[in-house]
């Protein structure tokens, strides 16, 4: 097991809060004495008491501390809608300390204190995040259930940060310390997510999985990893404690180091697939992550072990490349991708969350109170809304009898040249309110803002679709072996609940469209209201109905009905406004009932204290009507009898008509402007609706997904162990009767070492050996390398001096792991490997040597001519191996780097 570091999370301090008291006044004035409020006093007392101990002292890395955090944060969620935790009414202010800031010497660490239960909340999950992680470093990675607990609390780490991301901001009402702030805990989030993977990495290479697996869990923690150093890099306000407390460097290790395992492993896939040049490729990148780690971040990770095992297995490639199968070793960026696979995401947060949490206000709000307090609103919406929408009925019912009356403008015509009063006061009313172009906005607006609700409800169905058709692919796919449930029925309720939607948004493009005709058929009329006095009046014809009847008992009758009538309809706004101010707590009523009676009769005590609320305002307003409704009446008749005595011609019954339409004008734009804004309103609120439906679709389709690439992953993981063919077919007889004794050997001949041919190849047929030149013909610009050491008296003077190489280096850097810089091991001028008949264990020389030899340290020997290398004689059921070529041979020529 490799040594490792992981990043841990210190906690946040919080400061002394005495919670039962004022939560004991709550209690007690807000629930009738007795036992169940003393139940309440203990419970808040115990409440109190539970933050000491996971507030108010130092806490163990066990699971008994986390399980205290646990636990009072599961109490906080559920006091949260029992008590009114505001400024104005219970106001409880906490006071937590920046987890990142240590202070200095002239002063204390960054404090905020807020009034906020919801700070307290995001402040307690912070800690049970800090508290998991150290848990998390503290397993022993040496066993089994030491990485399953370590992984555990790295995701129930990564889980509870992205929790505060997600929430910090709308709980609080200013801005957080910069420990809780998003990109902080964001931040937080990803490093632990990407522990979490490294676990699974050390436990799936401590359980000899295959090396595919292996090397796509390493990409993946690798990915996590770059990602977070990414974040540490580019986010300008993330704490100091990042940069200066070893969280950088180690994340960039981490990467580095996370990479050179995902190659090493898939350099094995790639040997197990016959790819010599693709492992010894993949080898190569390993090692240069790995002496990156080792010179930039060896402080801080120790990665010897690692080296050491990819610089043997480099070795051991390049001599089995070099002497057997000489396969061309390609260049980093033409190496395939490694996959990914990640078997790690963050715990969500849910309430509860500790195992063994019990609610101590259980008794205070239970769910019988809440579904009778949402049926009771129901009512009483119901009945707001019936009694609102009779008198405003009402209303209208009688502007539209007196504009067909043409009421009150025929009795103020007096010179028949000049506008009546009531005229100009309606014409006044329209140019206030902005006339046509305020209908005109309105109409602007009502368009977008139904494409805005069609486009999220049509993208929040699509998001289903898509989901269903895969599922539906996947199905056809895998048959029985996909056994869930499928989509289409998964959703059936989220679609009967976008097509209510639908219908909805249908009804509302018909009522749109009834107040686009209304307004085309009286915009002229509504227009030429908004027209200064003197264009109105030219546009009134002359006429002279009422000259003889002014003063007639028949005109004052109606002028008096007239008032009397504008008092009913001012009296009716009064009643509105009245019945919309009513308020009542019906909360502490069903208690009541429930601690009683045991049951809530949600229907007796809400027809009961509907009556006892609305009762007096129901009266009054069916008294309005009927008074309104004698009052028309009476209008009529008296306006027949005015239309009698008033002279007929033909200016004076275009002036009426005109005048009437002018009246019906002002009161199709009162109520246009009316409906206008009520649309306007529905539209914005059905927007918030449908976000809110999306966003239930998104987070099924979401799990959804999780659950289809598990089911993925599982399936093919069973596939792949499933037999291609019950039974391998025989081996041919030829194969057989070669590998009994006939011409074709069972063993191959190990391939002599390679020699410079004497004609050059083409360019596109070189074979690049492990050192980066070609065997067949050398590059011109060959890579940097160190330059090969001196082993005392080994080389010959006269092979030296015919072939120089350049000095060593002074600044070369030195070995990783004992691993030389070289690419290619130097071995004797034939083959020489254990198994082979002529190997032989040479000993290592005391000298310093920086090429060593694989596993058996053998230096580069030099035979003189004439002197036989350590070789015996080849076995005699095989040919006689040729003598192989003399030293000196060409000398590879080494650069320095």
């Amino acid at each position: 097991m490799m040594a490792t570091t992981f990043v841990s999370v210190p906690f946040k301090k919080a400061s002394e809060v005495d919670m039962a008291k004022p939560l004991s006044k709550f209690i007690q004035a807000t629930y009738p004495s007795g036992d169940t409020q003393a139940e309440y006093v203990r419970a808040a007392e115990e409440l109190n008491s539970l933050r000491k101990n996971a507030l108010g002292r130092p806490l163990d890395k066990h699971d008994s501390s986390l399980e205290i955090l646990l636990r009072y944060y599961d109490q906080l969620c559920s006091i949260e809608p029992k008590f009114p935790f505001s400024e104005n009414q219970l106001c409880l202010t906490f006071t937590w300390k920046d987890a990142f800031d240590k202070g200095s010497l002239f002063g204390g660490s960054v404090k905020l204190a807020l009034a906020s239960l919801g700070y307290e909340k995001s402040c307690v999950l912070f800690n049970v995040g800090a508290l998991a992680s150290q848990i998390a470093a503290e397993q022993n990675l040496e066993n089994d259930e030491g990485l399953k607990a370590a992984a555990k609390y790295y995701q129930l780490a990564s889980g509870v940060f992205q929790h505060i991301k997600d929430t910090v901001l709308s709980a609080l009402n200013r801005e957080p310390t910069m420990d809780i702030c998003p990109d902080t805990v964001g931040t937080l989030s990803l490093i632990m997510l990407a522990q979490a993977q490294e676990v699974f990495f050390l436990k799936a290479a401590a359980d000899k999985m295959k090396d595919a697996i292996i090397a796509k869990l390493a990409n993946q923690a690798a990915d996590y990893y770059g990602d977070a150093f990414k974040q540490c890099q580019y986010k300008e306000n993330l704490p100091k404690y990042f940069y200066f407390q070893e969280v950088l460097p180690v994340l960039a290790a981490k990467h580095c180091m996370m990479q050179a395992n995902a190659e090493y492993h898939q350099s094995v896939l790639a040997k197990q697939q016959k790819k010599f040049g693709e492992e010894i490729g993949r080898l190569q990148h390993a090692s240069d992550s790995v002496k990156t780690v080792a010179s930039r971040y060896d402080e801080y990770i120790n990665v010897k072990d690692l080296s050491d095992k990819i610089a043997r297995a480099l070795t051991a490639a390049k001599k089995d490349n070099d002497f057997i199968y000489h396969d061309r070793v390609p260049d980093v960026k033409d190496l395939e991708p490694v996959g990914k696979a990640t078997l790690v995401k963050s715990t969500p947060v849910s309430h509860p969350m500790s195992q063994k949490y019990t609610d101590l206000f259980a008794k205070m709000v239970p769910l019988a109170v809440q579904q009778s307090l949402s049926i009771y609103n129901q009512r009483r919406a119901d009945l707001v809304n019936r009694l609102i929408g009779q008198m405003r009925e009402s209303t209208n019912l009688a502007n539209g009898v007196l504009a067909s009356l043409n009421l009150p403008a025929a009795i103020e015509d007096v010179s028949g040249d000049s506008i009546p009063q009531s005229i100009l006061e309606k014409s006044k009313v329209v140019a206030q309110k902005g006339g046509l172009q305020t209908i005109d906005q309105f109409m602007r607006d009502l368009p977008e803002l139904l494409q805005r609700n069609r486009e999220i409800l049509d993208e929040a169905l699509k998001i289903l679709d898509q989901e269903e058709v895969s599922d539906h692919e996947l199905k056809a796919k895998f048959k029985e072996r996909w056994k869930r449930t499928p989509s289409s029925e998964l959703y059936k309720p989220l679609r009967a609940e976008g097509a209510n939607f639908r219908t909805t948004l249908d009804r509302a493009v018909q009522a749109d469209q009834v107040v686009r005709e209304r307004y085309a058929a009286h915009r002229e009329v509504i227009a030429l209201l908004c027209k200064p006095e003197a264009e109105l009046n030219a546009a009134i014809p002359s006429g002279n109905p009422t000259k003889s009847l002014q003063g007639s008992e028949v005109i004052m009758l109606l002028k008096t009905l007239l008032a009397s009538l504008n008092e009913v309809k001012k009296e009716r706004e009064t009643f509105e406004n009245d019945i919309k101010s009513v308020q009542f707590d019906m909360s502490s009523r069903f208690l009541t009932a429930l601690a009683q009676d045991g049951a809530i009769s949600e229907e007796a005590i809400s027809v009961t204290e509907l009556d006892r609320l609305y009762g007096g305002h129901t009266e009054s307003v069916q008294q309005n009507l009927k008074k309104q409704e004698e009052l028309l009446a009476k209008i009529q008749a008296a306006h027949e009898e005015f239309s009698k005595s008033t002279q007929s011609n033909t200016d004076a019954n275009q002036r009426e008509e005109m005048l009437k339409k002018l009246a019906a004008g002002h009161d199709q734009f009162v109520e246009l402007v009316a409906n206008l804004n009520e649309g306007t309103k529905f539209y914005n609120g059905f927007t918030e609706i449908l976000l809110k439906f999306q966003t239930k679709c998104s987070d099924i389709v979401f799990a959804r997904k999780t659950e289809r690439d598990e089911l993925l992953k599982d399936l093919q993981q069973s596939i792949a162990r499933e037999p291609s063919a019950p039974n391998i077919p025989a081996a041919p007889a030829y194969q057989i009767a070669a590998s009994v004794g006939g011409t074709t050997p069972a063993v191959p001949t190990p391939a002599p070492r390679s020699v410079f041919p004497s004609k050059p190849q083409p360019p596109e047929h070189a074979e690049p050996s492990s050192s980066g030149v070609c065997e067949n013909q050398p590059k011109p610009q060959p890579p940097a390398r160190p330059p090969p050491p001196s082993v005392g008296a080994t080389f010959p003077a006269a092979a030296l001096a015919a072939d120089p190489a350049p000095a060593p280096s002074a600044s070369m850097p030195a070995s990783v792991g004992g691993v030389g810089m070289l690419s290619q091991a130097q071995g004797p001028p034939y083959p020489s490997y254990q198994g082979y008949p002529g190997f032989y264990p040479m000993p290592m020389p005391m000298a310093y040597n920086q090429y060593a030899y694989g596993q058996y340290n053998m230096p580069y020997m030099y035979h003189p001519p004439g002197q036989p290398p350590f070789q015996t004689a080849q076995p005699p059921q095989q040919p006689q191996q040729p003598q192989q070529p003399r030293y000196p041979y060409p000398q590879q020529q080494f650069y320095q780097q």
